[in-house]
This record gives structure tokens, C-alpha cells and sequence, in this order.
């Protein structure tokens, strides 16, 4: 039996395609992108300076973030099901969400990130796990 297709689920994967996009601005643009979606200065310099790890840094994020998209896809049946679908899509929405509320702990680990940065990043990660949250509910009897 075919399943329908998942919007909320579609709509995370979109969310997860944009941000691995923007992160992909990074890579191509460089200093003034890290700077501008908040990074901080030492990921800018760094950056300018051509060290590897900001573009290594960001390309295992447009790895995961791709990864996520694929996954939130498969739950929402619009491509084949991948393995562990149904963890994948748990881990993935729990990460979001813990992310959305744990900025403060974070925030010790990256000390050049501005304010602006984790309030924005982490609506941003609120929004993408509840969407995630709200098209996993529709789907668990399927997966």
C-alpha cells in the first residue's frame, strides 16, 4: 500500500535543503557569509587567512544537513525508505530540538559566535524540529 506523502515532512526536508545551502554560501563565498550568518570573526579570519578548517567545519554540516533532508524525504514517502527511518527521523527531530533550547551550554563551545547567531539559529532549529516533530507523528504508524 502506497503511503501519502508527508507535508510537514517534506516541508523539513526543504528547511534541512536551505540550510545545507547556506552553509554550502559559506564555502563559496567566504569571509563576509561566515560573518554574516553569524559564525564569528574567528571562523571569518580563519577563513580569509585559507585555513582548512572552516570549509571542512562546514562541509560535514552540509553533509548532515543533506543527510537530514533524506531522511525527512523518505519518511514522507517521496523517495524509497531508507534504513533505520524511523530513528533517523527521532534522532534528527531530537537533535533540532535540543539544539533550539541548549544554545546557552553551546555557547561556551563557540565563544566567537554572536548573540544574534544563537537567537536566530536557534528559532530557526525550533521551527525545523517542530515541523519534523508534527510530520513524524502523522507517519509513525507507517514507518
Amino acid at each position: 500500500m502506497e503511503r501519502t506523502r508527508n507535508y510537514f515532512l517534506v516541508t523539513g526536508a526543504a528547511l534541512s535543503g536551505v540550510a545545507a545551502l547556506m552553509h554550502l554560501g559559506c564555502i563559496i563565498f567566504g569571509a563576509p557569509w561566515y560573518r554574516f550568518l553569524g559564525a564569528g570573526e574567528q571562523m571569518a579570519q580563519l577563513d580569509l587567512a585559507g585555513h582548512w578548517y572552516p570549509k571542512a567545519a562546514t562541509s560535514v554540516i552540509i553533509i548532515v544537513l543533506s543527510v537530514w533532508a533524506l531522511y525527512a524525504l523518505s519518511g514522507a514517502g517521496v523517495i524509497r525508505k531508507l534504513p533505520l527511518v524511523r530513528l533517523a527521523l527521532c534522532v534528527i527531530t531530537g537533535i533540532y530540538l535540543l539544539r533550539a533550547v541548549a544554545f546557552v551550554p553551546l555557547q561556551a563551545y563557540f565563544p566567537g559566535n554572536s548573540m544574534s547567531f544563537w537567537l536566530v539559529s536557534s528559532a530557526i532549529c525550533l521551527a525545523i524540529g517542530v515541523v519534523h516533530l508534527l510530520g513524524l507523528r502523522q507517519v509513525w504508524p507507517s514507518l
